[in-house]
């Protein structure tokens, strides 16, 4: 019976390594994502509002959809080039991608369950979108808003409280930097043109979905947060 017993928890912790994410291969996990929203993006009408490259690159394409595509894919090639070279190759492990994905998938049933328990189920998102555009943007938003807001307002944030306010117990300012973060993602959804108009249990199930987020990003990585965020994304526009 230990036997069985260690097996089993050298199963569980040779499956944790092989998931857990590192700098290469989150950029290799989250490539998926990124080609395919700035694949799709250019053919609709909007743009994620945290998206900060596109209009960038349709200018320098000088609104040429084809030449767009195509610098696109040159991006993602020259991605994957350095990838190979300093990751070795093992950034691009298919097992990985599949194990990436099934932490996306269950995080956000769990996050979905978290928040419909707090607050209970809210429809999310504008209802007029197409399918298509729902998986367009839900990609879009799976990878600029976690960039933005879990590796820039809640990563860097917290290196920063940490190093202005070191008095502070590591843990308290931690969580506390979660909590304001989470606040400001939520708030983040009632800002610009296809802002919703601000509810308190819409903002308090968002605000738990960017605690969820947050907790994923810290202990499993920046590629899972961003899987999770997509996947919930398409489940909840595209799918619902």
């Amino acid at each position: 019976m230990a036997t069985d017993t260690q097996a089993g928890d050298s199963k569980a912790d040779n499956w944790l390594d092989a998931s857990k994410s590192n700098a290469w291969t989150d950029l290799a996990l989250v490539l998926p994502i990124f080609l395919g929203y700035h694949l799709g993006v250019v053919l609709l009408q909007v743009r994620n509002a945290a998206d900060v490259v596109t209009t960038r690159l349709i200018g320098f394409a000088e609104s040429n959809i084809m030449i767009y595509w195509g610098i696109t894919l040159a991006v993602g090639t020259g991605m994957v080039a350095i990838l190979m070279v300093l990751g070795r190759g093992h950034a691009f492990d298919a097992k990985r991608f599949v194990l990436v994905m099934i932490e996306g998938v269950a995080y956000a049933m769990l996050m979905r369950l978290a928040a419909a328990y707090v607050v209970g189920s809210l429809p999310l998102g504008p209802p007029t979108w197409s399918p298509w555009a729902g998986v367009v943007m839900s990609l879009g938003a799976g990878f600029y808003e976690e960039v933005a807001f879990r590796v820039g307002l809640f990563g860097l944030g917290a290196l920063a409280i940490r190093a202005f306010f070191g008095g502070l117990p590591k843990l308290v300012a931690t969580i506390g930097w979660a909590v304001i973060a989470a606040a400001v993602f939520a708030g983040w959804h009632y800002v610009g043109a296809l802002g919703d108009p601000f509810d308190v249990r819409s903002f308090v199930f968002r605000a738990v979905c960017g605690l969820v987020l947050t907790a994923i990003f810290v202990f499993r990585g920046f590629a899972p947060a961003v899987w999770t965020h997509a996947l919930y994304d398409v489940w909840a526009l595209a799918l619902a």
